[in-house]
């Protein structure tokens, strides 16, 4: 399947230059690339959620599933439980995933279900136009605080390293080749691959230029170092002026949920017999 089939007749609506075009673009590379090594592009499902993220599925001609608000990673769990065969792709926004669905990407971590989940990281409810969300910094003023929020922001990234996450990294939608490599790292990874892509809201809460001016790619990072990842996941907490590392953050290897969970299923047939046994020994 080339670049041209990938697309879809869907009129895209978001706002002239979003960071969501990055995006897009970047998963259609790695899908073009990756399609043939998952046994054709019918192997992989895309999941999203609720926002202006959540369209991405719209302009992908790829299997789809649109969940409610923060239920991206349970749907994303349950296609991958069902058939292990599957490459299984969840899109989320940051109030989608950090706020909302924050108790499923903590348990999908622990468990370490073999699934990627991308999210589009604007800090910003943007469909709503403009509430504050768990990355939002202090005293971000919106629709919702005129005067400023009175919470410090959720770092993601380091509740994902506490949760057992297996891969985590961080991308920038002004970072196209980074952002195309960090992906199809997370989606060739074995586990729970997050990876937080600082998407900019244009209309809402532009940040590009701040952005431009700190992040950077650490060189001699050891993402297989639990330590330097905690290091350099708490080097920006989403509310300071630090250095904003971008890239694989950490990378390690942990058994799959799929192992026991599907080492407990059970066929048709022998479901039948163990149901006829348990019958005949208690009536």
């Amino acid at each position: 399947m080339g670049a041209r089939e990938l697309g879809t007749s869907a009129v895209n609506t978001w706002c002239k230059g979003c960071g969501n075009f990055a995006i897009l673009n970047a998963v259609r590379t790695v899908l073009e690339a990756i399609g043939e090594e998952r046994g054709g592009m019918e192997n992989i499902v895309l999941v999203s959620g609720i926002g202006c993220h959540a369209k991405i599925v719209d302009y992908l001609n790829v299997n789809s599933f649109y969940a409610i608000h923060g239920r991206v990673a349970p749907v994303a769990e349950g296609i991958k439980l069902a058939n292990q065969n599957l490459t299984v792709i969840g899109f989320a926004g940051d109030g989608d995933s950090y706020g909302e669905g924050l108790e499923h990407l903590v348990f999908a971590a622990k468990r370490n279900v073999d699934i990627t989940m991308i999210i589009h990281n604007n800090r910003v409810y943007g469909l709503t136009t403009g509430q504050y969300t768990p990355t939002s910094p202090l005293g971000f003023k919106g629709k919702s605080t005129p005067r400023g929020t009175k919470e410090p922001p959720l770092n993601p990234l380091e509740l994902m390293l506490a949760s057992g996450a297996s891969f985590i990294a961080r991308g920038y939608s002004n970072r196209m080749d980074l952002l195309k490599q960090t992906l199809r790292e997370a989606i060739a990874h074995r586990g729970f691959a997050l990876v937080d892509v600082l998407q900019v809201c244009v209309t809402f809460y532009n940040l590009y230029m701040d952005y431009n001016k700190r992040v950077y790619q650490p060189e001699g990072h050891d993402a297989g170092g639990h330590e330097a990842a905690f290091h350099k996941i708490r080097e920006w907490d989403y509310n300071s002026q630090a250095p904003i590392a971008l890239g694989t953050l950490y990378r390690c290897e942990r058994p799959l949920f799929e192992g026991p969970a599907r080492s407990e299923e059970m066929t048709l047939p022998v479901r039948a017999a163990r149901i006829s046994s348990l019958l005949k020994e208690r009536i």
